[in-house]
Parts: structure tokens; sequence; C-alpha cells
């Protein structure tokens, strides 16, 4: 056993490099490591003009900054500012003005449910609808700029349009991964002081149906200061619903009118505020502002991934964690991307359930995590082998290290040896 471990370990850990396609290379944004290098150290050595020219090219302003783009103190006063001054609103880069061009008609997101028969495709413009009109609804909720508003939903549609009609608006959300305990959301319900929930009356997970409602009733006994609690009906069941708070996001949408003008909001205002996992103590709130955030999410999706208006995108994270805030919403739209969003597991009801997916909507950029891949290898390569991968062109990998059996299994299996990853 022994030398058979030293000798896998020989295998995995010799320097071996994996040179992408020219093909690749010669349409890629940056063509060379020497350019990357060039790129990045400009960052660090000459940050005030790098972030500035950035932050005109990337993103629209209602009003430029007025001083230093990067301003910092990490001693008795500390504090972090990026463009302060500087006036936008994220729904406008991510929507609004891609209704100017071409991108009016390009799909926005393309949502698959956990069911095969249950997909959606939302345009930029229909996007833009959905939003102004759920932004008009939590403003005649009461919703105003700088309250936050809970969201407690699986990965469907109006997660996203949840999250991004708050932004409309000004209001901060705190999103809490739809897996979450009743306890894990009443604490992060608190903590931020929300008075507003958006939740949903049932969910599915790997073919079980989530009671998603209780959950929320379960934890609004112990948080009096909720007024309002929305639920999106996801599944015809019966479903408790407490007079006075509780409300159908879909009656509440009927009559919403689809014109809302974007709350110009300052370059540091709060964008949301997302919870710890509370691993190691008490869940932590971390807090997003508005400009250097979207222009983050935006740059690292175009220049690490590299991408470009035709392609379909996806990134397979739950939103309720920070990789899917910025790798299936905020970056992508802001970038006018085709974002795909998958509300199921990688193994229901087969596990081949990614590469179905991969070939049914031609995608081209792919973003999962190490633990995924593990699970997905252990059924073998027969299964990805029988699926239609052609249209993949890159593989992202996050959330630990990947160990080499799983980034070499990833590479030859699923990238045919000729995706970077």
């Amino acid at each position: 056993m022994e030398a058979k471990a030293s000798h896998v370990e020989s295998v995995y850990t010799e320097k071996r490099v994996f040179e992408p396609p020219q093909e690749f290379v010669d349409k890629a944004y940056l063509k060379s490591r020497k350019e990357y290098e060039t790129l990045h150290e400009r960052s660090i050595k000459d940050p005030q003009n790098f972030w500035a020219e950035m932050a005109e090219e990337h993103l629209d302003w209602f009003k430029k900054w007025d001083g230093p783009v990067e301003e910092y103190s990490f001693k008795d006063n500390i504090f972090l500012r990026y463009f302060a001054g500087g006036k936008l609103n994220v729904t406008y880069n991510c929507l609004d003005r891609h209704l100017k061009t071409w991108r009016k008609n390009k799909a926005a997101l393309i949502w698959q449910g956990e069911p095969y028969e249950e997909s959606k495709t939302y345009t930029y413009q229909q996007l833009h609808r959905e939003v102004c009109k759920f932004a008009n609804v939590l403003k005649k909720l009461g919703v105003k700029k700088g309250d936050r508003v809970a969201i407690y939903l699986p990965m469907i549609p109006e997660l996203p349009i949840a999250m991004l009609a708050c932004a409309r608006i000004g209001a901060i959300h705190s999103i809490v991964f739809g897996g979450f305990s009743s306890d894990a959301l009443k604490d992060r319900i608190i903590d931020c002081k929300a008075e507003t929930l958006i939740t949903c009356n049932y969910g599915y997970r790997s073919g079980k149906t989530l009671d998603s409602k209780k959950s929320a009733d379960d934890a609004l006994k112990s948080c009096p200061d909720v007024k309002t609690c929305v639920v999106v009906k996801r599944v015809e069941k019966e479903t408790s619903m407490q007079e006075g708070r509780d409300h159908w996001w879909h009656e509440l949408m009927k009559g919403a009118s689809h014109q809302c003008d974007p709350e110009i909001m300052d370059a540091e205002d709060p964008l949301f505020i997302l919870y710890t996992s509370g691993s190691t103590g008490k869940p932590k709130g971390v807090l997003h502002t508005t400009a250097g955030y979207l222009l983050y999410t935006t740059l690292t999706l175009k220049y690490c991934f590299d991408y470009r208006d035709e392609d379909v995108w996806w990134c397979t994270a739950d939103i309720g964690w920070v990789t899917g805030h910025s790798y299936i919403v905020y970056g992508p739209l802001c970038l006018g991307a085709t974002s795909l969003m998958f509300e199921g597991v990688p193994t229901y009801p087969e596990p081949d359930r990614f590469w179905e997916i991969v070939e049914r909507y031609g995608v081209n950029i792919f973003y999962t995590a190490p633990t995924a891949i593990r699970a997905i290898m252990r059924y073998g390569d027969e299964l990805p082998k029988k699926r239609d991968l052609s249209s993949l062109r890159l593989l992202g990998t996050v959330g630990e290290p990947i160990n080499p059996e799983a980034w070499i299994w990833y590479y030859q299996v699923i990238g045919k040896e000729r995706c970077p990853i």
C-alpha cells in the first residue's frame, strides 16, 4: 500500500504544464502570462489610474467619484473606500443599459428547475420588467432605501429577481441559503434587523419536497420585527398563510407597474449582507458595498473566464453563497452575459445531470466546485462520454483547492484536453 501511495503521489505531483489550444489563445482577452502580469503589476503599482480606467470602461455612472479611487487605513480609524462620491445603481448597470443595445432581446437568465420539464428563459428586457415590478411591490409594502430584506429561497427565478429588486430601490438584501434550518434563518434575520422576508411555500431537493414555509414560520416566531412575508408558490400544495403578514408573490405582482426608476446610490452604499456559515462560531455578517464589488465581479468574469458575448455561462453555485451572488447574478448581468442557473444537484435524478444540462443548453464556460467533481467522478467516465460536451471551451473550479486526481479527470474526461481550467 505504501509503495502504491508513493507512486500515485509521484504521478500527480510532478510538474505538468497543459497549454491552452492556439485557437483559444488567439481569441482571448489576455493572450499570454506576460500580458496578465503586466496588467496585474499595473493594478498594484498604479491602482488609482488602473481602477479609474476600469471603472470608466465597465460601469455606467450617474456621477463620477470626487477624489482618489482607492482610500484605506488599517490603523486606529479603520476604513476602506472605493470611488467615494460616485453615484450609480447596480441594476442600471446589470439591466437598463443593455436595453439600449442589441442585448435587449438577448437571454439574460436561463433557469433549469430540478424537474426536467421545468425551465424558463428571461431576456434582458423581460428580466428588467420583472425586477421593476417586484421593486414596486417592495415599495408598496413600505420597504425603502437602507432597509434590510431577508431572502430565503431555493434556486428559482424569483431569487435573482428579488435581490435585483432590492438593489433597484436601495434596500439591502440578506440571502439565507434555502437549505438552512429555521434557527439559522432566525439568527440572520435578527442580526441584520430585517423587517421583510421573502420565501416560498415548498422547494425541491433531490426528489424530496422541502417545507420552506414551515421553516420560515418557525423562524418568524422569534422575529417580531418582521411585519411582512412574501411567499412564492413554488409547488401547488396547501400552504399555511398568516393573515396580515403573509402575501402571495403572484398576487402582489399582478397589478404592479413595470416602470421603476433606479435609486441613485453612492459608490459606498451597502448592496448586501451575507453571513458566514457559522461553522467556526456565531455567523458573521459580511457587508459588501456597491461600486467596488460590482466592478471586481465584472472584471474577474471577463478576464479570468475570458467571457464573450456569444457564450452561455454556467456557475453551478447556489446564490445563497457569495460565489452565486457574484457569478450567477451581478458579474454576469453587468457584463451582459447569458447566465444559467440550476435548481437541482449534480447527481439527481442521474449522476450525469450536469452533462445533460451542458448538452441541452450548449454551455461554453462551466464553473463548479472540486467537491462536485469528486462526487461525479465516482460514477466513472462512461456517463459524461455519452453526452455532447463539445460546446465547452473553458472550465473553472472554486470553493477549495482541487486535488490533482480531480483536476486531471476534469481536464481529460470533461474538457477533452482542450479546455483550460
